[in-house]
């Protein structure tokens, strides 16, 4: 068997002190049911870059199209619940347009905007530890040029 990690992106959107969160039901056996709070995340597509995979997911997930104006980071999480390591590149994203009309994915039950505090206190319902570390990272001013990422061949 070939052990490689699963590539995801997320992205931190912030407007007026608050960040958009999406209220997501775990589909695993585990915890089937169980509604978690997740940064608009989601795995790397075949045929697109990492910033096209970050706006995908978040309009996918959230309504909301956004524009990436820097990286965040790189993280790197073996998952407890289910076994799979995790790569998650994070970018930083502003609104551009929402659209009401926008399906989400399946097992997105809402989106919304959470304070720090507020996304604190909801601690035990993160879906990883990357969630609240990537808020507290953007917070502290962690920020890196979105050219530090290239794509070749697309």
């Amino acid at each position: 068997m070939i052990w490689y990690p699963h590539l995801t992106v997320a992205t931190i959107v912030e407007h007026d002190g608050s960040f958009l969160v999406v209220e997501e039901e775990i589909v695993s056996e585990q915890k089937a049911g169980k509604l978690v709070l997740n940064q608009p995340a989601g795995h790397l597509d075949e045929g697109e870059t990492l910033q096209q995979a970050a706006i995908r997911e978040t309009l996918e997930e959230t309504g909301w199209l956004v524009e990436p104006t820097a990286v965040l980071g790189v993280s790197l999480y073996p998952s407890p619940a289910n076994g799979i390591t995790y790569q998650r590149i994070s970018f930083i994203a502003k609104t551009v347009h929402y659209n009401s009309e926008q399906p989400l994915d399946e097992g997105i039950v809402r989106a919304v905007w959470m304070t720090l505090e507020e996304v604190e206190n909801n601690q035990a319902r993160l879906r990883s530890p990357m969630v609240l570390e990537d808020l507290r990272r953007y917070l502290a001013g962690e920020r890196y040029p979105l050219s530090l990422i290239q794509s070749f061949g697309f």
